[in-house]
């Protein structure tokens, strides 16, 4: 993936990459959203254990195809509200290590109320 940040646009100013190039040649994977259920199907409480446990389970869908987070060049986060904005973005910044993917964060109702977001991704390899 490289970077792509239009100089005569907005700059990212949070963790991100305006958008990301994919060579010719990759392997893409398209993963689901991802929701804060761990394999016994527990929910944790408060959003950042659900954060986490979403980003753990985004990282289990990558390394099943034979890739790890730093193949990502597209993130969708679902926020089930906008209070968890600062705190999503400090835990995928922490989670991500320097890694900008291109990124859209959505405020809207989630499938399940337990749930305070979901994350799709695409990654190539």
């Amino acid at each position: 993936m490289t970077p792509v940040n239009a100089p005569d646009a907005p700059q990212p100013g949070g963790g991100y990459s305006q958008a990301a190039l994919v060579e010719q040649g990759k392997s893409l994977l398209f993963v689901s959203g991802q929701i804060p259920v761990d394999a016994a199907g527990e929910v944790p409480a408060d959003f950042a254990a659900q954060c986490r446990l979403v980003w753990r389970n985004i990282a289990a869908q990558l390394a099943a195809a034979g890739m790890d987070l730093s193949h990502l060049v597209k993130v969708t986060t679902f926020l089930s509200d906008r209070r968890y904005r600062e705190e999503n973005s400090a835990i995928r910044r922490e989670t991500l290590d320097g890694h900008l993917p291109a990124l859209t964060v959505i405020v809207c109702d989630i499938y399940d109320p337990q749930w305070l977001l979901e994350i799709e991704a695409v990654a190539a390899k």
